[in-house]
């Protein structure tokens, strides 16, 4: 459960910049660009071994990422538009080309080159991935506004069940109307 404003905060990659990163075959990040590190708020050595998902956006359609996957185990460079979550809840959008890199015939570990995208470009994927994430997988993006003392006690209830606020929410809504 996001309840800061960052989550509306849209950082813009640069035009004259890209992002680069490399991870071995499991998705874990071997290496960052600064500009990476810049655009996504963390520093490089918090980058650096860990899964690459770090900034995947709730946005971001399962599917997608299955489409990608797919394409780079059948040897193909996989080229598309991802909205990246920020370390500090915010997000930025790329247009990105992720493929394998190969020695002597053997992949040994995956590229990102990562690149801005125009405004237009980015209001028409978040529909489609939008209605991707209704169809597919049964979710709809929503802002609710809640008194202090609700958040507070949702938040202890997640703690204590160890698990996410969206899921209490979930839950306590899933009772209250079923």
């Amino acid at each position: 459960m996001q309840t800061t404003y960052q989550m509306f905060v849209e950082t813009s990659v640069p035009h004259d910049e890209l992002i680069i990163s490399r991870t071995d075959l499991h998705g874990i990040i071997t290496y960052a660009n600064e500009t990476f590190a810049q655009i996504s708020g963390y520093e490089l050595t918090e980058l650096i071994g860990k899964a690459h998902s770090i900034v995947r956006h709730p946005d971001m359609p399962r599917s997608v990422f299955q489409t990608l996957w797919q394409s780079l185990e059948y040897g193909q460079m996989w080229k598309g538009y991802i909205k990246n979550l920020r370390k500090d809840g915010g997000y930025y959008w790329v247009y990105a080309e992720i493929s394998g890199v190969y020695k002597d015939g053997v992949l040994v570990e995956y590229k990102s080159l990562r690149a801005p995208m125009d405004q237009a470009t980015k209001i028409s994927m978040q529909r489609v991935y939008d209605e991707l994430k209704e169809n597919e997988e049964k979710i709809s993006r929503a802002v609710v506004y809640l008194q202090n003392d609700v958040v507070r006690k949702v938040e202890t209830l997640a703690r204590e069940k160890a698990c996410s606020a969206d899921h209490i929410i979930n839950d306590i809504l899933n009772d209250a109307l079923f």
